[in-house]
């Protein structure tokens, strides 16, 4: 019994009557086909649909092979350089190193 002013409530278990705004039904997806069969024909059909898909194809290739280099440039970014000798510091100027002979005059 529902009291004249309240608002109605929706039990548990029962579907909605209302469509959600986007949803698409039966008849939608019909008169969508109809409009595609009237704009390219039957004859078109098959190699519109065979272009498309050659584009999917191409679109996945092309991201495998971006997951491909960004997987290399991981790997070599994991492994060090080689170890480079570092050069020998140099003496400041006024420093005298004892360690060294001295430059022989001729």
């Amino acid at each position: 019994m529902q009291v004249a002013g309240s608002p109605a409530r929706m039990q548990f278990g029962q579907p909605s009557r209302v469509a959600a705004m986007g949803s698409f039904s039966l008849m939608h997806w019909i008169v969508v086909l109809a409009i595609i069969l009237i704009l390219f024909g039957a004859g078109k059909l098959p190699r519109v649909m065979g272009d498309f898909a050659k584009g999917i194809k191409a679109f996945k290739a092309g991201m495998k092979d971006e997951e491909e280099e960004a997987e290399n440039a991981a790997a070599r970014a994991q492994v060090p350089p080689p170890a480079a000798e570092k050069p020998a510091p140099a003496a400041a100027a006024g420093v005298v190193d004892h360690t060294r002979e001295p430059a022989k005059t001729v």
